[in-house]
Parts: C-alpha cells; sequence; structure tokens
C-alpha cells in the first residue's frame, strides 16, 4: 500500500513537473521593442542652418505607427559607443536621401552596425535592419562590396509592384491579406523618388546579392530598364525597399505623388508592424531606465519644414 501510495505521489509530481516549464517559460518575445534610426548629413542648402544631420519625422512615425520607440543615432559618436548602441536598441532603419554609399558618415556608420547585425546573427542574436530606397541601395552596396547602382529613375512616380514568386513565400509578406497583395500588384500604392538602383540583370548577375537576398519585386524605370524593388535577405533578417512606404500615411506635400489610398495606408501600417514585429524578437536592452529615457526621440521636437521641402516635420541634430 505504502508503495502504491508513493508511485501516486511520483506520477503527479511528474505530470506537475512537466507543466511547471510551460506555465513558467520566459517570455521570448520582447513587447517594448526600440529601433534605431541613423541620421544622414543634411547636403539640401536649404536646411543647413538647421543642423548637421537629419531624420524625417515620416519615418519616426513610421515605426512608431508599428508599435516601437525610436532611438536616433548620430554620425559622430565612437565605436565603443555604437556597440553600446547595438546592444540596447532591437533593430535598425537606414532611411532614404542622397548620402554618399561609399565615402559618407552614414555609409560608414552604417557599415559598423551591418557587421555588428551579421555577427550577431551568426551568434543567434537575432537583429533585423530595414533599409528603404537610399537604405535598401546601401545594402546592396554593402553585401557586394562595391557599388552596383546604374541610372533607373522613378521619380515621383506610384507604381504598383511586379512581384516574384518568392514574394509568396516571403517572411515580409506572409501576413498580408490576399486583397492586399493583389492591390499591391494592381493598384500604384508605392510612392518612388529615386534616380539609381540595382538591375534585375546586374543582381542576378552579382553572385553575392543572389545568394544574400531573395529578389520580391522589381519595377521599370524611366529609361525601361527593370530594377529590383524589394527585397529580403534569405537567411538574414534584413529587407530592403527601393520605393518609400512612410510616405503614404506621413507625407502630404500636394506636388508629390503620394500615394493616399485606403490599401495604400493598409500596406504602410502592415509593414511597419511586419518589421516591428521583427525587432520584438531581439532581447537586446538598455542597461539602465534613465539611459534608455534619454535616448530616445522623445527628447528631441521636430521642425515644420512643409514650406520649403517635400517632408512635413524633420529632426535636427
Amino acid at each position: 500500500m505504502f508503495a502504491f501510495l508513493v508511485l501516486c505521489l511520483l506520477v503527479i509530481f511528474a505530470q506537475w513537473s512537466w507543466a511547471l516549464p510551460t506555465r513558467l517559460k520566459p517570455a521570448t518575445i520582447n513587447n517594448r521593442p526600440i529601433i534605431g534610426i541613423l541620421t544622414q548629413e543634411v547636403n539640401d542648402r536649404v536646411m543647413k542652418p538647421y543642423g548637421n544631420t537629419y531624420i524625417a519625422a515620416s519615418y519616426v512615425k513610421f515605426v512608431e505607427s508599428g508599435g516601437s520607440r525610436v532611438v536616433p543615432i548620430r554620425l559622430d559618436q565612437s565605436t565603443d559607443e555604437y556597440e553600446k548602441i547595438f546592444k540596447s536598441i532591437n533593430g535598425l532603419l537606414l532611411v532614404g536621401g542622397s548620402s554618399d554609399l561609399e565615402t559618407s558618415n552614414f555609409a560608414r556608420v552604417a557599415g559598423m552596425f551591418y557587421r555588428f547585425a551579421i555577427m550577431a546573427n551568426d551568434a543567434g542574436d537575432y537583429f533585423p535592419i530595414w533599409g528603404t530606397c537610399l537604405g535598401m541601395q546601401l545594402l546592396t552596396v554593402l553585401v557586394a562590396g562595391q557599388n552596383l547602382l546604374t541610372k533607373t529613375s522613378a521619380e515621383n512616380i506610384s507604381l504598383p509592384l511586379n512581384l516574384t514568386s518568392e514574394a509568396y513565400s516571403s517572411r515580409m509578406f506572409e501576413g498580408f491579406p490576399d486583397d492586399v497583395m493583389n492591390a499591391l500588384s494592381q493598384e500604384a500604392l508605392t510612392g518612388n523618388f529615386h534616380h539609381y538602383g540595382v538591375t534585375m540583370q546586374t543582381f542576378k548577375n552579382n553572385e553575392k546579392l543572389q545568394s544574400f537576398f531573395s529578389i520580391l519585386s522589381s519595377n521599370i524605370a524611366e529609361n525601361g530598364d527593370i530594377f529590383v524593388s524589394t527585397m529580403e535577405g534569405r537567411t538574414y533578417p534584413f529587407y530592403g525597399v527601393q520605393w518609400h512606404p512612410e510616405v503614404n500615411s506621413y507625407q502630404w506635400n500636394p506636388k508629390f505623388n503620394f500615394p493616399h489610398s485606403s490599401n495604400a495606408v493598409r500596406l504602410s501600417s502592415l509593414l511597419a508592424e511586419f518589421f516591428v514585429n521583427e525587432g520584438r524578437r531581439s532581447m537586446h536592452h538598455f542597461d539602465q531606465p534613465e539611459e534608455e529615457a534619454s535616448s530616445l526621440i522623445y527628447n528631441y521636437t521636430p521642425t515644420y519644414v512643409g514650406n520649403f521641402t517635400g517632408y512635413e516635420q524633420i529632426y535636427f541634430f
């Protein structure tokens, strides 16, 4: 009888012990993500009186709409400071603009974070990077080890995407409703404001790019060349769009063809949510709450620039 009671207790304990890890399983999702946005040099003459570097507020709002906070990353910090920032944020956004992709401080600092991210992901430390327009172009330079851009102007025009077969099995578009995917390929939902890009032929002929990225979409430039317009890393959580999802919800200058339809806004929201959810997989964090609070974009005030730029607001640094 005693042996039977012991056996019963052991069975009960075993069942309780088996269930315990499930109940006490530590969180694997970061619900307080912070995305770093790299500043870039001010090259436009009319903007120079306001600061040396900047971030357009539309990028900040884009990230915030996905459920993340933002840390601006300056271009004048030390390697040690950048390493500390990297260990404190959960993803990096490389913005559009006009910085030199090989000699600018924007390219130099982005290269450092790219290398940090490669090493981290190789070690199982998830860290995503998103590149928009210039940011996507810079990702191709960093991966290929050379500048492969050619003239592929698509300036101030909204376009549907020519989706590849890989788009439908991609991480980027995995959670998209069918109607949005259909609209993405049929309606002009993507705002293009660029003069250079990587052609499909150049991309496919470059072994480094071809092995690193999947091509999710292409478009036709004004000169008839086909350029890569959307891509994602095959094994790394790195993403690039030659177009501007942030303008759909946050830029309104009537001189520009910003797509503002219901589907265009849905597209922007879905992509922001996707990238931030990628950031939720990173467990990086600031060492102290006070340090986190002092690093956030909330410590800065955007400047209204809608009367002399295509943006509504800009953060200057």
